[in-house]
């Protein structure tokens, strides 16, 4: 099958490309555009069940990483609808589903907001069946594992021309550029002061270029890119809101590593049970620390007490033995003579060949 990650790769991109020049995110153009292009045709071919399902779960993990970040909100619209287009054409029964991993939950539920504060009601519906039709199957990874595969993953490409760009205006003008822009300005004065002194004239006032111009193209640079962080922070109308159609790269790595840890604790917590030649010794779960529920702390029960260990116990509880144990014993055990108190001799056991 990977032979085919390559021109379903291209194809995704080919219809996103006509996707995005419509400069929409309606879902009227974009099935539009599948009709035109028959993008349905992709699972025709003569295969095995097993190749088809196979091949099915190849495309939709294609299509997958194009409505996830780093892409912007029109691209990743148009991978939805990819996903709900190449879901609902399979061939296989029963259907195979969409893997959504753990660490991209975070994205997609932000996205979700994004698209009802922005009212892209279509969107919204479509993302809403899916999970109606449950069309989602939620995992610990994106793509399948496989036990005992030596050979190196291929590194997924993201398209430039799908990337979202945020900062254009601070890419663009950079130290370098700045650095330059200095170099020839005051090259340019040079070059206008030696003209001068040469024809015998004093230095003219005509300037081609307006002075210091690198120095304020920096500082303009840097109140734009203040105010756009500002924008993004607070919102246009300057409430403190995260809607938009754009979306953020900021993974919340923190809470995802939070989540793994709670659900190592909760699985690893677990008691294992002692086989019977050690279930004499006393087992106690440190869980300090771990953030598990305190019910799961069990621990074996011990050994229960003679009844010479607990008699004492309490004796000493009630305050009523002296210093002298021995004194104290002699006196308790009237129905035994004294020469007569001794130890219960041990059977040995007979060894047998």
């Amino acid at each position: 099958m990977e032979y085919y990650i390559g021109p379903l790769k291209s194809d995704c991109e080919d219809i996103l490309s006509q996707f995005q020049r419509t400069e929409s995110v309606r879902y009227e153009s974009f099935s539009a555009i599948w009709r035109k292009m028959d993008f349905s045709t992709i699972f025709y071919g003569k295969m095995s069940p097993n190749e088809m399902s196979t091949y099915t779960r190849l495309a939709l993990t294609t299509a997958y990483p194009y409505f996830l970040p780093p892409y912007t909100f029109q691209i990743r619209v148009g991978g939805l609808y990819l996903l709900y287009g190449l879901y609902h054409t399979q061939l296989t029964s029963p259907k195979e589903k969409i893997r959504i991993a753990l660490k991209d939950w975070e994205d997609i539920v932000k996205f979700q907001k994004d698209a009802v504060n922005a009212q892209h009601f279509d969107v919204v519906y479509i993302l809403r069946k899916l999970f109606t039709l449950k069309a989602f199957y939620f995992t610990a990874m994106p793509k399948m594992l496989f036990f005992e595969v030596k050979r190196k993953p291929k590194r997924d490409e993201v398209c430039e021309d799908f990337r979202e760009r945020p900062e254009h205006v601070k890419e663009l003008i950079d130290m370098e550029t700045l650095e330059e822009m200095m170099n020839v300005q005051q090259h340019y004065e040079k070059m206008k002061a030696a003209i001068s002194t040469t024809l015998g004239q004093k230095e003219s006032g005509i300037s081609l270029i307006r002075k210091d111009l690198p120095l304020q193209l920096r500082d303009t640079v840097m109140e734009y890119h203040k105010w756009q962080e500002k924008v993004t922070k607070t919102g246009p109308n300057g409430t403190d809101t995260e809607a938009g159609e754009g979306t953020s790269e900021k993974q919340e790595c923190s809470k995802r590593a939070s989540l793994l840890a709670s659900i190592k604790s909760k699985s690893y917590g677990q008691a294992v049970q002692v086989s019977r030649a050690r279930r004499h010794r006393q087992v106690e779960m440190d869980t300090s620390g771990s953030g598990t529920d305190p019910g799961l702390e069990l621990s074996l029960r011990k050994r229960p007490q003679s009844l010479r260990a607990r008699t004492r116990k309490d004796l000493i509880g009630k305050g009523d033995m002296k210093e002298e144990p021995q004194e104290f014993t002699r006196q308790w055990r009237l129905t035994v003579p004294e020469d007569k108190v001794h130890e219960r001799p041990r059977k040995k056991k007979r060894f047998k060949w």
